[in-house]
């Protein structure tokens, strides 16, 4: 085992690598830019590619292109970078294309404060291309994760040849901690390849987990690649069965599997009667929160996300069933809230405790709403 001491950005791009990344394209934008400053370095030292591309709408492009060429791919923006990628993003999905965008949000909308942090893009993490799709979004609260967490995006990404959002914030991003890197290099999942008579190879066609095996441009089958909607052989077509076909499949191949995805960690006493609901940097103040009421003898639990796309509604439902009060923290106006009374269907009162002015949600603030719940 090796320590380190790094910021929550160094932790994701030595995670990238850790993962096999071998391909970065990118535009600078605070508050992710030491990321790719880092892989401007460590990519060529690994026989890898760094691209340093006109904008984010072209980084994610080249992202695309090095991922269907066979290699391990990915990105890193923040604010109006990850608008930019939105159109990218959604051809990702519907060509089922494998890559990994590192998003460090900042306080927004529009420029707003490039170097405050905030977490109000969880929505448009998960809605923010066009059309219906599922979309693989993680969360890491703390630097271990960020390096983590960004091995199980490609990880994630290569098993379902889908996108995966790393979504982080300002804070976390520059965040430095103690992170532990096991010696031997983490497991890594490989896309499904073809395998037989290359003529009868079908881009497209679903294996038994729905996933189609993915060639590689260069090789010995005919990849074809769209953002068409498209049969097995990749070919466009406006049959109304072929769409919704490709439609369910397109989220049946995630939401069956959902359970593959990193599941939120309880702490706090096996009985609670509050639970503390929160994700990102805001799980530093619900965990200590959690653990000064519990000091005082409240019972009070906090339960970290890991995963917020697809949201965990299960796990919400059932421990909604065995508390009193749902307190869900976040800096936004209330985001994910929405989603946790969804899962809760009435079984408890669902409140927030909300900062939305560039300044991270403190444990005091979550104390006083724990006397109002």
């Amino acid at each position: 085992m090796a320590t380190f001491f790094w910021q929550g950005n160094e932790a994701c791009a030595y995670g990238a690598m850790a993962a096999g990344a071998r391909f970065f394209a990118g535009y600078p934008i605070s508050p992710s830019s030491e990321i790719a400053e880092l892989c401007s370095r460590l990519l060529p030292e690994r026989e890898g590619i760094y691209v340093q591309m006109e904008d984010e709408i072209a980084s994610l492009a080249a992202v695309i292109g090095a991922s269907v060429g066979g290699m391990r791919a990915f990105t890193a923006t923040s604010g109006p970078g990850f608008s930019l990628m939105q159109e990218n993003l959604g051809f990702a999905v519907m060509a089922e294309v494998p890559c990994v965008i590192i998003h460090a949000q900042r306080f927004g909308p529009a420029t707003g404060i490039a170097t405050a942090p905030a977490q109000a893009d969880v929505m448009q993490a998960r809605w923010g291309t066009h059309g219906d799709y599922q979309m693989l979004v993680l969360s890491p609260s703390s630097v271990q994760e960020c390096y983590d967490l960004t091995v199980a995006a490609f990880n994630l990404a290569e098993r379902f040849r889908s996108p995966v959002i790393l979504l982080t914030d300002a804070a976390l991003a520059h965040l430095r901690e103690t992170v532990t890197v096991s010696d031997t290099p983490p497991p890594r999942h490989c896309r499904p390849q073809p395998e037989g008579d290359s003529a009868l190879y079908r881009p497209y066609a679903p294996g038994p987990d729905l996933i189609p095996a993915m060639a590689a441009f260069g090789d010995c089958y005919i990849q074809r690649v769209t953002g068409l909607v498209h049969d097995e052989q990749g070919y466009s077509s406006s049959a109304p069965a072929v769409a919704a076909g490709l439609v369910r499949r397109l989220q049946e191949k995630i939401l069956l599997y959902q359970d593959e995805l990193p599941s939120p960690v309880y702490t706090g006493p096996e009985e609670p009667e509050i639970l503390l609901v929160s994700y990102g940097i805001s799980v530093r103040a619900a965990q200590a929160a959690a653990q000064r009421a519990q000091a005082w003898g409240h019972r009070v639990g906090c339960l970290r996300l890991r995963a917020l796309w697809p949201f965990p509604e299960a796990v919400i439902g059932d421990w909604a069933r065995r508390v009193r009060a749902v307190l869900v923290v976040e800096m936004n106006y209330g985001q994910l809230r929405r989603e946790v009374e969804l899962a809760v269907a009435g079984r408890c009162r669902v409140s927030g405790v909300n900062r939305y002015d560039a300044e991270v949600v403190t444990s005091g603030e979550i104390l006083a709403a724990l006397t109002k719940s």
